[in-house]
């Protein structure tokens, strides 16, 4: 292998099966989020979310269309800051484990940290992205 070609495979969607994983994840928090609804825009209203009932289906619909878009590797820039957005304002706002205490905290507390390990993933397909010479549409 050259280096020419050792250059071009570090540009271009990452693994497919990382993607799946990944996607697979994030569908499933959207699906559940769908089924759920109501019971999130109550825990959103309890944490003082503005509008949570136009807020919490928004955020859902959003967090399933990127994931359809890092999934297929379309739009990836938009589809993985888009994640990285719905992880950046939910995250603080619905787990704010610091604010509690006993059981609450800790399942709070676990939650907060997978949503952040999942911002991380979106911020490293959001850099990966950002190196697609095509614009990453393709």
């Amino acid at each position: 292998m050259t280096d020419s070609t050792d250059s071009a495979r570090s540009v271009g969607a990452p693994s497919r099966l990382g993607r799946t994983m990944y996607s697979g994840v994030l569908l499933y928090m959207a699906v559940d989020g769908f089924r759920n609804n109501e019971t999130r825009v109550e825990i959103a209203r309890d944490r003082g979310v503005p509008l949570p009932e136009a807020l919490v289906p928004a955020a859902t619909a959003l967090l399933f269309a990127a994931n359809l878009g890092v999934l297929c590797w379309k739009y990836p820039r938009a589809s993985a800051a888009a994640i990285a957005v719905f992880f950046l304002t939910t995250t603080p706002a619905i787990h704010s484990f610091w604010t509690m205490e006993g059981h609450d905290r800790h399942e709070n507390r676990i939650n907060f940290l997978k949503n952040v390990a999942l911002l991380g993933g979106a911020l490293l397909l959001l850099e990966r992205a950002g190196r697609d010479d095509d614009g990453g549409t393709a």
